[in-house]
C-alpha cells in the first residue's frame, strides 16, 4: 500500500518541531545534514511526500483512533539523501491519513 499524496502533513510539524532544535530527540541536525532548514521547509514536505508516495507502507499497530502506517526509505535532501522512517496515521473516523513523524532509518546489526 502507498500513502495517498493528499495526506495532510502540517507545515508547524515540520518548521516547529522536526527542523526546530530540541534538547530531547532532536532530528534537526539529522535533517539539516542533508540540507534542510526551517527555511526550506516545504522542500521536506515534498520530499516526505515523494518518499511516501514511492515507498511500500506496512502496517504498524492500530488504537481506537485509527491504524498507524510505516514508510521507510531515501529522503532526498538538497544536500544529500538520508535514509529515513516516516509514520502516518489514518483516522478510524474518516480513514484520512496525517504524517506522524520521522525518524532516522538504522541499519540492523548482523
Amino acid at each position: 500500500m502507498r500513502i495517498p499524496n493528499n495526506g495532510s502533513v502540517p507545515a508547524a510539524k515540520l518548521s516547529g518541531y522536526l527542523l526546530t532544535r530540541r534538547a530531547v530527540d532532536d532530528k534537526s541536525l539529522f535533517l539539516k545534514s542533508a540540507g534542510f532548514t526551517p527555511a526550506n521547509w516545504r522542500e521536506l514536505e515534498a520530499a516526505i511526500r515523494s518518499l511516501a508516495s514511492e515507498a511500500e507502507a506496512t502496517e504498524d499497530g492500530t488504537t481506537v483512533y485509527g491504524t498507524f502506517w510505516r514508510a521507510s526509505g531515501p529522503l532526498r535532501g538538497p544536500r544529500r539523501t538520508v535514509n529515513v522512517v516516516t509514520i502516518w496515521i489514518q483516522w478510524a473516523i474518516d480513514g484520512s491519513f496525517h504524517f506522524v513523524t520521522l525518524k532516522p532509518l538504522r541499519s540492523k546489526k548482523s
